[in-house]
């Protein structure tokens, strides 16, 4: 590891290595996105064992099951932040769990051949968990490490692309893996119209069969994350590689004065979880909800007008293509045209965004009220809420994620990263012990579908009420390497 450089170049330019990292943060979430857009549905509807018998999840239970999982997802971040702030360093912490990474996809691409496939089904999520985990903080604070004071003003616009990145890669996996999984040879579908081009890869298919499956939806993203881990080894004479702290770094982070900082900054993310908590739930909720709605898209919609999309493409479709419209909207427009007439912080950005979700979330309320009624409305009203969670997501999830590593003491950025994604991990698990709460004996809700979305959606608002007065009087403080 001496032979690679340890410290960001001092330059006013972008630094070398930024398009590695993004580029494997792309094919990383395609990895991670695709295999979560399909996880639901097919616990509930296509899990089968060896010998051809299904073995489903009810769907509360599936929905409980996929909340653990993102929460655990999101935990092992404080494990990878220690690892490489301490011992082994962000370079090679990264390149060794995405290795697990690896290995966890490849147990739910084999799922179904033998053996129990619940067992597999959880071996390679446990595995996705240690490895898409232990990764992300290491990954994110990796590019603040390539910044010095020279080019400091270059962070935000590359924490932004960073984060297109992402929804980028979630963007094409939502489309892609869904399609693969649920994808019939059925006349006038698009199935139908590929698979003449795809039948000697699949071999022959009836009518109305299913093309691809399981084994192809989940190993596109175990190919994925394969290329992203070959990609980042790429870009390793490129990077600033800041070396570990070893055990000094212990002593370092848990006293009491290093210890400030996050202290103050759980402040803050205490209400991160909440957003969190209602956020992951387009999975979830929303995906329940869009299967009792009329997906086909108008006419006048570019690309998609008058075709049938899944359930489970819809959230994972529009949240990532509505983030990489609204990210540089809010950068060249939205953002510039506040500044005018106030000093638009960090906090101020996320308390706006902690009352756009509560409306986003009111209006898959008012929604679901009329599917109780026993209409069809168009997906369309979810797709308008989706667009509001996805500007909500902006001003929030975007906008802390930079704001943790700026407030972040030099030797502790891997850590505070990882301390930013566990809002994720508990907003997961609270979301997941609410519904195994709610979760009746016949695997039923105590609750009805709009009177559970009605409850999240007042807690958001009391959330947001509540920021508003925490944000006033919180001081900031940026900690930046130098070069």
């Amino acid at each position: 590891m001496s032979s690679f450089r340890n410290k960001p170049l001092q330059t006013k330019g972008l630094p070398p290595g930024i398009s590695y990292i993004i580029g494997n943060e792309a094919a990383e979430r395609f990895s991670f996105y695709g295999m979560k857009s399909i996880l639901l549905v097919f616990m509930t509807t296509y899990l089968v064992q060896p010998d051809g018998g299904l073995d489903t999840f009810s769907i509360k239970e599936a929905e409980a099951w996929n909340h653990l999982f993102v929460a655990s997802a999101y935990f092992f971040p404080i494990v990878g932040g220690i690892l490489a702030d301490a011992f082994l360093g962000k370079y090679l912490t990264i390149i060794i769990l995405s290795l697990v990474y690896c290995l966890g996809h490849a147990s739910l691409a084999f799922m179904g051949y033998s053996g129990d496939t619940r067992l597999w089904l959880f071996a390679g999520l446990a595995l996705i968990a240690i490895g898409s985990g232990g990764i992300k903080p290491c990954v994110s604070s990796h590019v603040g490490d390539q910044f010095s004071s020279g080019n400091k003003n270059l962070l935000s616009k590359v924490f932004g692309w960073f984060y297109f990145s992402i929804n980028l890669g979630a963007f094409l996996s939502g489309l892609l893996t869904p399609f693969l999984l649920e994808a019939r040879n059925s006349i006038g579908s698009f199935g139908g119209k590929i698979y003449p081009y795809m039948e000697f890869l699949v071999g022959e298919k009836k009518q109305d069969e299913i093309i691809f499956g399981v084994h192809y939806a989940f190993g596109l993203p175990g190919v994925l994350m394969a290329l992203a881990t070959l990609f980042f080894w790429l870009g390793r004479k490129n990077f600033a590689h800041i070396p570990p702290r070893g055990l000094i770094y212990f002593r370092e982070t848990f006293s009491i004065q290093s210890l400030r900082p996050i202290f103050r900054l759980t402040l803050i993310f205490s209400f991160v979880i909440m957003f969190w908590a209602l956020f992951d739930q387009i999975g979830t909720t929303w995906q329940i909800q869009a299967r009792s709605l009329d997906r086909v898209l108008p006419a006048w919609v570019p690309f998609f007008g008058g075709k049938e999309m899944l359930a489970s493409q819809v959230a994972a479709v529009w949240n990532p293509l509505f983030i990489l419209i609204l990210i540089p909207v809010f950068s060249f427009y939205i953002y510039p045209f506040i500044s005018r007439f106030l000093n638009l912080t960090a906090l101020r950005k996320m308390s706006i965004g902690f009352w756009v979700m509560g409306f986003a979330f009111a209006i898959v309320s008012v929604l679901q009220h009329f599917i109780d009624i026993g209409t069809f409305p168009s997906v369309g009203w979810q797709i308008l809420g989706c667009f509001f969670l996805t500007a909500s997501e902006v001003m929030i999830s975007i906008t802390c994620l930079e704001f943790a590593y700026t407030q972040a003491p030099t030797n502790m950025k891997s850590l505070v990263m990882a301390f930013f994604l566990l809002t994720v991990s508990l907003g997961n698990f609270l979301t997941s012990q609410v519904k195994f709460l709610l979760l009746d004996s016949d695997g039923s809700s105590k609750m009805t579908e709009s009177q559970e979305l009605w409850f999240w959606t007042f807690l958001i608002l009391i959330t947001a009420f509540v920021f508003r007065y925490v944000a006033k009087s919180y001081k900031t403080v940026e900690h930046l390497h130098e070069a």
